[in-house]
């Protein structure tokens, strides 16, 4: 059985559950925003949470202590992707004796500590978001990669006029860094490469675009006093943070999308570049070496090189037409390789196995 996205389902009807506990913004909870409502399309799916928008099938986490033993297809699917979350899983099933199938998605790229270890051996099965990732875990996992809705994120047909909207300069060339301003996120050593390259290169203007949480608002501080001390402040923008549902008009006035990241989970955003036709210069952290093809969709770099960055920029902006081709060929990679319904269909397919499994 399946439920239309944006129905508040109940719960005796779902056989598929994806907790999603913690309310603040995070690379999880997009996850379950972007992949549950499209999966809701093939299979009984809920996400458990507090808060979600409304388009998002989920049910009230009050419901998972009174809900039947089994689903309406049987044993019920428990999706974990944090701690917290394979933790309750575990109490429901042994505790509240549901007959859950457990599974977590794994995006870390660390060691694990002892209890996260112990949590992953209690899983009946583990998906990774990267070869890199399952690298990490001591047992067997299943590679899936995120994907990307290749309809949202596209390229633009006229990308002068939507510059002209966005109050950007319409012949420049554009270099963007999007995401949350950090010295993890290596938002200082854009800021530092694109100040040197806009010495050599006249029409170069750079974007940041993202939010500085509390904690990090000094260091956002010092990156504006950096620009500013280097006469640079009408050509390297802050910019600041835009709802999901505009980010994509943000990447099609690039022309370069730099991803230099100190380190990194999985990370997204050069997906979401590459979907909109631009190409992708980014550190070797996260995913990246699995994301991009250095010559064919962008280059990769090693963290903190700023240097490497800086050449790197250099050699890429020097040939317009070049960087251009390399664009589309990022999209039609992104086309083949990374659609958000391949995500989604492989998880489903699990899903299944799961549910046809003995407890």
């Amino acid at each position: 059985m399946t439920q239309s996205a944006g129905s508040q389902p109940d719960i005796s009807k779902i056989d598929v559950l994806a907790p999603n506990f913690k309310r603040r913004l995070s690379g999880v909870t997009s996850t379950v925003v972007r992949l549950v409502p499209l999966q809701a399309r093939d299979i009984a799916i809920a996400a458990a949470a507090p808060a979600l928008p409304e388009d998002v099938p989920q049910v009230p986490l009050s419901s998972l202590l009174t809900m039947s033993r089994r689903g309406p297809s049987g044993r019920r699917v428990w999706h974990a992707r944090r701690n917290v979350e394979m933790i309750a899983g575990l109490g429901l099933k042994h505790l509240l004796r549901k007959d859950l199938a457990l599974m977590f998605t794994s995006a870390s790229q660390r060691q694990h500590s002892g209890l996260t270890k112990w949590l992953i051996r209690r899983m009946e099965h583990v998906v990774a978001t990267s070869a890199k990732t399952a690298g990490y875990l001591e047992r067997e996992a299943t590679v899936i990669h995120h994907g990307i809705d290749c309809d949202q994120f596209a390229p633009v047909a006229d990308r002068a006029a939507l510059r002209r909207a966005l109050d950007l300069p319409e012949n420049a060339v554009i270099a963007g860094c999007y995401g949350r301003i950090r010295a993890q996120k290596g938002t200082a050593a854009f800021v530092d490469a694109m100040l040197d390259l806009m010495d050599q290169v006249p029409d170069l203007v750079g974007i940041v675009m993202g939010r500085a949480t509390e904690k990090h608002q000094g260091f956002e501080q010092d990156l504006r006093a950096r620009v500013t001390a280097r006469g640079h402040a009408d050509r390297l923008l802050f910019k600041p943070e835009v709802p999901v549902w505009q980010m994509a008009d943000w990447y099609r006035v690039l022309d370069l999308y730099v991803a230099p990241q100190r380190w990194e989970g999985f990370g997204l955003t050069p997906l979401e570049a590459m979907a909109c036709g631009v190409p992708v210069l980014a550190t070797r952290v996260g995913a990246f070496e699995e994301l991009i093809v250095p010559g064919q969709t962008g280059t990769l770099i090693s963290p903190d090189d700023i240097p490497a960055m800086r050449a790197a920029g250099q050699d890429l902006l020097s040939d317009r037409a070049a960087l251009a081709r390399m664009g589309q060929q990022a999209r039609d990679h992104v086309l083949a390789n990374f659609r958000l319904e391949s995500e989604a269909a492989a998880l489903i397919a699990i899903y299944r196995q799961l549910m046809d499994r003995p407890a």
